[in-house]
């Protein structure tokens, strides 16, 4: 049947309209004029699509700069500070919510660091869903909630959480679990811990593409998630279940995990096992190993840390292709430590490292970029689709 020309306008407004939208939250602040080169539209068009936009609170109008040449002054134009999204996060050592902004600014934030290793997922969630309950009672008046997202460290499939191995949480429906606690129609989406944390890397707010786009992401927790991304997106694989590099074997010999599996590469480099290496407490701050790395037993245990990584990553960057290496938090606070094997291993291994060397690089970042990845990720809608918050 051949669309009728009321559906085929509508159609075009809601495209250009997130054109106008996706195109502000790249390269703002821009001006009404920039929007139309940019774009390709009319001034008029551009202009009648951004009043749109700011009348809806997706775009806002900044103080008007004065033009380099005589003229009328430019008013910027920027991401909207009245629409925010909720991300949720649930790690082994931390409970997190976190709101941000259409800017990608943090509005208001909690988090709780805690030993949730085998716990109970109800309680654990209905903890999660408090926390979450209070933090958006404080949130500024007039800040509409675009979306939720909650990030898991584990297998996710729609809203079931299959497996998480560090949790020792199997098959979770944890949005269900949390509903109670949020306002009706605010469902989060469940995802992969560290597939929403490689966001933080990819994308600098949401919209606003990073720096680097084409990596491997390497979440160093008590465990290691891992996530490959390309061209900015997160390769998920059919099923959703890419990224476990963590659980990548290798030492079919090695010690066992709590997957099932054997010698897999947290049980090296993962942080508790890591520092049970080093003969040093779970809770030794990870300035004092780096300190101690002279040490024979600390650096057997690096120097074993480094060569699984190589192992693993080699075999990642060979399949993939991928250019660079992101690691985070302990792996991040041991780079220093550990670089130097790792790279000379990578530089041995991949095989096209003879033309392009592979990068390793340390991302410190904040805690719980899983909750920040979450709620980029519940951004994606209102980019994609404008028109439905505008009506």
């Amino acid at each position: 049947m051949t669309p009728t020309p009321a559906a085929r306008q509508s159609t075009l407004r809601s495209s250009n309209l997130a054109l106008v939208l996706r195109t502000v939250c790249a390269h703002g602040p821009l001006s009404r004029a920039d929007v139309a080169a940019r774009t390709g539209t009319t001034r008029a068009t551009a202009a009648r699509l951004v009043d749109e936009l700011v009348a809806g609170g997706l775009l806002d109008e900044g103080e008007r700069l004065a033009p380099p040449r005589r003229g009328r002054p430019a008013t910027p134009l920027l991401p909207g500070a009245r629409v925010g999204a909720l991300g949720l996060q649930v790690d082994a050592g931390l409970l997190a919510a976190r709101v941000l902004d259409l800017r990608g600014r943090v509005v208001a934030e909690h988090v709780e660091d805690d030993d949730l290793v085998g716990s109970d997922p109800a309680g654990t969630l209905d903890r999660l869903g408090a926390l979450a309950a209070g933090l958006l009672a404080g949130l500024p008046a007039g800040l509409r909630l675009a979306g939720a997202g909650l990030a898991l460290p584990g297998l996710v499939d729609g809203d079931l959480l299959l497996r998480a191995p560090n949790l020792g949480w199997t098959d979770v429906p944890a949005p269900d679990l949390l509903a109670a606690h949020l306002p009706a129609g605010l469902r989060p989406v469940l995802g992969n811990e560290a597939d929403l944390a490689a966001r933080t890397v990819a994308d600098a707010a949401p919209g606003r593409p990073g720096r680097t786009r084409d990596f491997l992401y390497l979440s160093g927790q008590i465990g290691i998630g891992g996530a490959a991304v390309l061209g900015g997106r997160v390769l998920t694989g059919s099923a959703g279940w890419a990224g476990e590099v963590g659980h990548v074997c290798v030492d079919p010999a090695g010690p066992a995990c709590r997957c099932g599996s054997t010698g897999c590469l947290e049980q090296y480099a993962g942080r508790h096992a890591l520092l049970s290496a080093a003969g040093l407490a779970p809770d030794t701050p990870l300035a004092e190993v780096v300190a101690r790395a002279g040490e024979p037993r600390v650096r057997r245990a690096l120097d074993a840390a480094a060569d699984a990584l190589g192992v693993a990553l080699a075999g990642v960057l060979n399949v993939l292709d991928l250019p660079v290496v992101v690691l985070t938090g302990h792996l991040a606070a041991l780079a220093d430590v550990l670089r130097p094997r790792l790279e000379e291993l990578l530089c041995t291994r991949v095989l096209s490292a003879r033309w392009r060397r592979p990068a390793v690089l340390a991302v410190p970042g904040a805690p719980a970029a899983g909750a920040t990845g979450a709620a980029l990720q519940a951004m994606d809608g209102v980019l994609a689709d404008p028109a439905r918050r505008l009506g």
